[in-house]
């Protein structure tokens, strides 16, 4: 007979699809649910959740409810006799009504070192913060945002110049490795900690005004802008009547040119192979890459070529 427990699977992004992957391969997954299909690309036309495409691939049934407070997904949880239900990035809160139904509660795969970074945007708020290092986090849920008490962490550094999109991507990874941890315990789980409340911090969702640099800022912020807002809503800046998007930031070797000299921050000190080197609060950055209103992504110094900056031109 077996012992593995038998769950069900609530998750929607490419992110989730490692957590889904380890859930099949150590449980009894008898049902995924997840977002509905969303209107995406250029066309506009629906697409389903990254967790459902992998779900259908791997034969377990899916259910994409446009609410969860009515009761039918309670209902229908409760149907399938749960130990079980696993929750990683599904984008939408769990009323108590399905936090009760499995016997051994819903678990979370969570992309932070709890209690930092609660809520819908850790890794780019990680990222933003010049944070050195995140993880994840497996933890039981309770009806707080990412209050619940930690089964399991495991820590990674954030790379010098890493994007929350490769951050996700790694995140992604190592947050399927430990949950496939987690399950193959199964039932002798760890007895979870309680968080610090006292030491938490909330990362809300991102919004696309975000995506404007601050040039006053310090040069490690103003890095760490540009890096956090890849590749969503992206880092931008105003020269004349257009807006740049900016990535691959770094702190300049010119900075100490900026901090002697007067310039104001937003000036561009020079284009080279390195790419645009602007001064900001102290010292300066250098963008690798640019992107005009239309146009693909570029080298800064393709973009300057055909765009030259005259002498001590300002950005934003």
């Amino acid at each position: 007979m077996s012992t593995k427990p038998r769950a069900a699977f609530m998750g929607s992004p490419d992110f989730a699809v490692p957590s889904l992957r380890a859930t099949a391969a150590h449980t009894d997954l008898v049902l995924v649910v997840s977002q509905p299909d969303r209107p995406a690309g250029r066309g506009r036309k629906l697409a389903p959740p990254a967790v459902k495409v992998a779900a259908e691939a791997l034969g377990v049934p899916v259910i994409q409810p446009t609410r969860l407070r009515d009761g039918v997904v309670a209902a229908q949880l409760r149907d399938l006799d749960l130990d079980l239900i696993v929750v990683t990035a599904y984008g939408r809160i769990l009323p108590p009504a399905i936090l009760e139904v499995p016997r051994r509660g819903c678990v979370n795969v969570h992309a932070s070192l709890l209690p930092r970074w609660r809520g819908a945007a850790p890794i780019q708020r990680a990222v933003l913060a010049g944070d050195r290092e995140t993880g994840v986090a497996i933890m039981q849920m309770e009806e707080g945002l990412d209050t619940g008490p930690v089964y399991m962490m495991r820590s990674t550094p954030i790379g010098a110049g890493e994007t929350s999109g490769e951050l996700f991507e790694r995140l992604a990874i190592l947050g399927g490795d430990l949950l496939a941890e987690f399950l193959r315990a199964y039932p002798d789980l760890p007895t979870p900690t309680p968080q610090d409340d006292a030491l938490a911090t909330h990362a809300p969702m991102l919004r696309k005004e975000e995506g404007v640099t601050a040039w006053d800022r310090p040069a490690a912020a103003v890095v760490a802008h540009v890096l956090g807002m890849d590749p969503w809503p992206g880092a931008t800046s105003r020269r004349g009547d257009d807006d740049l998007k900016l990535f691959r930031a770094a702190i300049s070797a010119r900075s100490g040119e900026a901090e002697g000299g007067d310039a104001p921050p937003g000036t561009v000190l020079g284009v080279d192979a390195e790419g645009l080197h602007v001064v900001c609060g102290d010292g300066a950055v250098v963008i690798a890459e640019v992107q005009p209103p239309g146009k693909r992504r570029m080298p800064a110094s393709a973009y300057a070529a055909g765009r030259a900056f005259a002498g001590g031109e300002r950005l934003g």
